[in-house]
């Protein structure tokens, strides 16, 4: 249909309202796909694709209306993923990431409502909560970092960043890996360990501004693919953190965790969107060329060639897989009433995360075979969709290991243990 929304591809089933958010998408799609090459070549941040964010409102997007925001839920942040996704896969991974804030904020507020909190501890919980989800409705760009250098065998995430209490509030010590908009967000949301804690009931959250007494950046990465994500993350020295933008009630992350409805916070579903879209839009590309391109003896279109039709037969099986796969995992995560427990839900996660990415890696792959030389560039959609799509099989995790979890969630319902706390070597 000519008609049809973008993010209505992935999420067929849209509702008038979520159509309306989606139509706010649609329409800075140009502008996202002629800042693509560019941010890729560039290996920076698009930083204009801020601006046109924050004026379609959409860094509000999964805020609800009561806090300023447009009331979207995983359905509409997967389908607005997915739409950016087809015009600049590194505008929407960092979009991604602004948005898994808003889970520090909805989280706790229903970890509140459903009791998990003392009396005495709730206003501190909610004042944070609703701190966040206020600052993202308003139009503030948030880069949300959890990832660490350090590793941990028993854990996707290891937290070795500390924060001491001084005064009134605390000071931040360590660093953070990963985390897309470096240096061009407005605040950091840092997760830390409190210090002299060993157990995830330490770990804390704080908001920190950019440009905040001991801030840093990491050296800038020379990334394969996403090379527009600004994914370098940040040092922190000493850096000090008012109580007010801080959540340190003992066990609140945990508490928080509680409440999701299986891939973590609830939203992570999302990156996957990310590469989906990616992949449809290199689908999309090749087909429409080689059917474009006829051979010079025959006339034939050169996509009815034997080759080129099993090329395409398999980028078809492998699109339509991440697909099936991420319906799924958005079904199970967003129906009413839960048609699986959250153990099953996060074990399907589990495999799904990694199925969808290298189905979406082996579109590009069987786009850059059906192209040949005239689509070996680095700077084409075929050379940039191919590096872009290897990022999400390494990304959080690879295939291999979502596989091993879950195979440990299926035979030893294993709890949802995504987040360890790390001493840092004394």
């Amino acid at each position: 249909m000519a008609d049809r929304l973008t993010g209505e591809r992935l999420v067929d089933d849209m509702t008038v309202d979520e159509k309306a958010r989606a139509a706010l998408v649609e329409q800075v799609l140009p502008a996202l796909r002629a800042g693509a090459e560019r941010a890729d070549r560039d290996g920076a941040f698009p930083i204009g694709h801020i601006g046109v964010l924050r004026e379609a409102g959409l860094l509000g997007l999964i805020v609800p209306e009561e806090y300023g925001g447009l009331g979207g839920t995983l359905r509409d942040l997967a389908a607005a993923t997915y739409a950016m996704g087809t015009a600049c896969p590194s505008t929407a991974l960092a979009f991604f990431f602004h948005n898994t804030s808003a889970s520090r904020g909805l989280l706790p507020l229903e970890a509140v409502s459903s009791g998990l909190f003392a009396d005495d501890e709730v206003p501190e919980v909610r004042a944070f909560a609703e701190k966040v989800l206020r600052l993202m409705s308003g139009g503030t760009w948030l880069a949300n970092f959890a990832s660490e250098s350090v590793k941990s065998s028993s854990a996707n995430i290891a937290i070795a960043t500390t924060a001491s209490p001084v005064g009134n509030g605390w000071e931040l010590t360590g660093e953070k890996s990963f985390g897309c908009a470096t240096g061009i967000a407005d605040y950091y949301l840092v997760t830390a360990r409190l210090d002299g804690t060993r157990n995830a009931d330490g770990l804390a959250m704080f908001l920190v501004p950019r440009e905040a007494p001991g801030v840093s950046e990491r050296p800038a990465w020379d990334g394969l693919g996403m090379r527009g994500s600004a994914n370098h993350g940040i040092r922190l020295d000493r850096v000090f953190v008012p109580a007010a933008d801080a959540l340190t009630v003992p066990g609140a992350f945990v508490k928080m965790l509680q409440c999701s409805r299986g891939s973590f916070v609830g939203n992570q579903l999302a990156i996957t969107a990310v590469y989906t879209g990616c992949a449809q839009a290199v689908y999309d590309d090749t087909l429409a060329r080689l059917t474009r391109k006829t051979f010079a003896d025959t006339g034939k279109s050169i996509a009815e060639s034997p080759m080129h039709q099993v090329i395409i037969g398999d980028m078809t099986e492998k699109l339509e897989t991440a697909y099936l796969w991420l319906r799924r995992q958005l079904l199970i995560e967003t129906v009413e009433p839960p048609l699986l427990t959250k153990s099953e839900v996060y074990a399907q996660w589990r495999i799904a995360k990694g199925s969808i990415c290298q189905a979406a890696f082996d579109v590009a792959v069987g786009a850059f075979k059906a192209s040949g030389t005239s689509g070996a560039t680095m700077h084409g959609l075929v050379g940039r969709a191919l590096r872009d799509l290897s990022m999400g099989l390494v990304m959080t995790f690879p295939p291999e290991r979502g596989r091993l979890e879950a195979a440990s969630v299926v035979t030893t319902t294993k709890a949802n243990e995504l987040f360890a706390s790390v001493s840092a070597p004394r």
